[in-house]
């Protein structure tokens, strides 16, 4: 059953696809259980949602989009990590990108790439060639906020979906 947030009216995302983007929308059937709940787009960055909005900070769960090189060749991959924690670029993700340098995707990248709004990236509907590593605490939740592709919605999934995203898995240790 969906989460209940009294300052939040919780839908269908499939029945609101006005209220993702356009990538999301294409995606969605990989979460059938996907709630959608719009939001002040002034008030996406996680803080202050939860802040406004009521929903613990524990229940929400960050996209963070990296970038590794390795002889010129980029490569990239959407990390999911509880907002309580934070991905471990310089180590964990380097080495699983096989990757000399890695660091944050600068924020015009990540969203041409992705087709998404900056401060609503999301797994859901990232380009199909990119992993999706999932900290384990962030499966093992019930619900999980996430962005929606847009600054003013945010998505609720079960945990667990996350690994019903193409090239997702469970990536111990990659976050603090």
């Amino acid at each position: 059953m969906a989460p209940i947030y009294d300052a939040l009216t919780l839908v269908p995302a499939d029945q609101r696809l006005d209220l993702v983007a356009p990538p999301v929308a294409a995606a969605l059937a990989y979460i059938p259980d996907a709630m959608v709940a719009a939001i002040d787009p002034g008030l996406a960055d996680t803080e202050a949602f939860c802040a406004a909005y009521g929903v613990p900070l524990e229940s929400s769960v960050n996209a963070v989009v990296v970038k590794g090189v390795r002889a010129g060749a980029e490569r990239f991959v959407v990390c999911m990590t509880p907002a309580t924690k934070r991905v471990d670029v310089n180590n964990v993700v380097r080495r699983r990108l096989d990757a000399r340098r890695a660091s944050f995707a600068p924020m015009d990248e990540a969203c041409a790439l992705t087709g998404m709004e900056y401060g609503g990236i999301t797994p859901v509907g990232a380009p199909v060639e990119w992993p999706i590593w999932v900290d384990p605490d962030a499966v093992a939740l019930d619900w999980v906020c996430i962005g929606s592709g847009i600054r003013g919605s945010k998505l609720f999934i079960p945990g667990r979906a996350f690994l019903d995203l193409p090239n997702a898995e469970a990536v111990q240790g990659l976050a603090r």
